[in-house]
């Protein structure tokens, strides 16, 4: 869950040095560096490739920036014409640097160490490029989603063709296991989450499955609470990433006899350090460890938190797995 980024100073001197978030992202020896940097300070069991879930609209032709203190900014898709002007065939030349960098980085980790690349799914990409950045209730994109609905069926196609293009570039390059992400699933209603959700991603993960059917796929639903059964069953992903609105009781019973898990200590427990992360993550250690389960947060490592702590709950999960 994001291992790079702006709690580790060493990112932040590389992230000085680029004229942007994407040029970062586009320039791959310095994106691989970020990726490994993790690695050489915790030595996690897999390395998790430094990019970002809107190089998808960006290849497309949408005009994306990162605006410091306000997040991603796009010229939103409001209407046919927008959908039109995306151009699918651009998405694998304009990735390229992003495939070079997971070479790069396979090429320099040890054989030991898994490499995990990842993409946005189409309804989290999506609402970022018709709401024109982040939003706090989805308005636009759920009342446009409805109201064009046939327009709203081709950007989602357009998604998922491009974003199992991506993927598959990323394994032709090196790497070993993909994540999606489907941040704002939770926002989606009850009675469209097949549509806008679970249908989009299963053709996601048919389309990769059927030229590399050995490589893991896990999905990440964040906030989908009781749906989160459905979306397994439903997408045909291998393994599931889990938000903390789960307790680790409840995924071992639930979610474990179904697939393997990942996750899930909140970041703010990572955060605060001490004995409240210590217990909270050995918590989740003793109800999951039974299973098939790789311990990973509900979500990324936030900007605030001290290198110190994640290097103790490191050790926490090592030791853990020595015994």
């Amino acid at each position: 869950m994001r291992q790079a980024g702006r709690y580790l100073p060493e990112y932040r001197e590389i992230r000085a040095e680029a004229s942007g978030f994407l040029d970062l992202c586009y320039t791959p020896e310095r994106a691989a560096n970020v990726t490994l940097q993790p690695i050489r300070r915790f030595h996690a069991d897999a390395a998790i490739l430094f990019s970002d879930i809107l190089v998808i609209p960006d290849a497309l032709g949408q005009k994306v920036s990162f605006i410091e203190g306000e997040g991603p900014v796009l010229n939103p898709v409001r209407n046919g014409a927008d959908v039109a002007m995306l151009d699918p065939s651009r998405t694998l030349g304009h990735l390229a640097p992003v495939f070079e960098t997971v070479q790069r980085v396979r090429t320099e980790l040890p054989d030991e160490v898994a490499l995990i690349g990842f993409c946005g799914a189409p309804w989290t990409v999506a609402s970022y490029m018709i709401e024109g950045g982040s939003s706090r209730d989805f308005s636009i994109i759920k009342s446009w989603a409805v109201r064009e609905r046939r327009c709203f069926e081709t950007l989602m196609g357009i998604l998922v063709e491009s974003t199992a293009a991506y993927l598959l570039g990323q394994v032709e390059a090196g790497a070993q296991a993909l994540q999606i992400f489907d941040t704002w699933a939770g926002n989606v209603p009850a009675r469209d989450f097949d549509e806008w959700v679970i249908s989009p991603t299963a053709r996601i993960v048919a389309s990769v499955k059927m030229q590399a059917p050995d490589i893991p796929i896990i999905g990440f639903a964040r906030g989908v609470g009781d749906r989160l059964e459905s979306y397994i069953r439903g997408t045909g992903v291998d393994a599931v990433g889990l938000d903390s609105s789960m307790t680790a009781a409840e995924a071992a019973q639930k979610i474990q006899p179904i697939c393997p898990v990942q996750g899930n200590l909140d970041p703010a427990y990572l955060m605060v350090g001490g004995d409240e992360m210590e217990r909270a993550a050995n918590e989740i250690l003793d109800e999951l460890s039974g299973g098939p389960f790789v311990f990973n947060l509900a979500h990324g490592v936030h900007k605030d938190t001290p290198v110190e702590n994640v290097e103790r709950l490191a050790e926490i999960v090592r030791s853990r797995q020595a015994s």
